[in-house]
């Protein structure tokens, strides 16, 4: 972390590319989602100056409030955090290109609306709990296949893939069977008529092992920003 944010996206690019080459991947089916939850505005300038153009948001508030700073940039933002219905509007508003985070039918339909309303289409992910944490948001597995089969009734909401989260472990290998779990998912759904191409999966300290088993999105933070991610 000592090569400043143009270094940090370097080495991080670096080992996208290794990881694609391991797995027989090209490197460049993989986006880099730099997630600048915690990066000042001042970073993701940096950053953005750096050549890095899609960065995600967690909290709605708090990414309008970022966008508006940082206006003047051609920047692809997108929500990976859990949101609250009460916010759909919002995050509709803000214009993300990309959700990673329906878990719910309730949330899927107020987005519908919301997205109905404003006279557009919201892409999203369907985010999947496959951990037993409670901390862990998404829809179960089980319950996959009825939302999936809820977002084709949508006008306004188109669903490209799905997104995990597994439980933070030192060891990046630990997350292989949640990432590997989540590709059969999808590939049981594309099975069934459904067309997912997008996995988010894979951060800071596990997304290598994520590119092997089909990540197309990688999020990463601590990788590219540090820690606490201010300037």
């Amino acid at each position: 972390m000592s090569g400043g944010i143009e270094g940090n996206i370097g080495a991080v690019l670096g080992r996208i590319e290794r990881a694609a080459l391991k797995s027989g991947r090209k490197a460049g089916d993989i986006m880099l989602l730099a997630v600048s939850k915690t990066a000042s505005p001042q970073l993701v300038r940096e950053a953005f100056r750096a050549g890095q153009r899609h960065f995600a948001e967690s909290r709605v508030q708090e990414a309008r409030a970022k966008m508006k700073e940082l206006e003047d940039l051609e920047i692809d933002w997108q929500f990976i955090g859990h949101l609250q219905i009460n916010k759909a509007r919002a995050a509709v508003g803000c214009g993300f290109s990309l959700i990673h985070s329906v878990d719910s039918k309730k949330l899927l339909l107020e987005l519908e609306r919301e997205a109905a309303r404003a006279g557009r289409v919201q892409r999203a992910l369907l985010e999947v709990k496959l951990s037993p944490e409670e901390t862990k948001h998404g829809v179960e597995e089980e319950g996959l296949m009825e939302l999936l089969i809820g977002s084709g009734k949508t006008k306004h909401m188109k669903i490209e893939g799905l997104m995990t989260i597994p439980p933070y472990s030192d060891r990046p290998e630990d997350s292989r069977p949640y990432f590997r779990r989540l590709r059969e998912l999808r590939d049981r759904a594309e099975g069934e008529g459904f067309r997912l191409p997008e996995l988010s999966m894979g951060m800071s300290n596990d997304f290598e092992i994520a590119i092997e088993e089909g990540s197309t999105i990688v999020r990463v933070g601590t990788a590219i920003f540090g820690e606490r991610g201010q300037a």
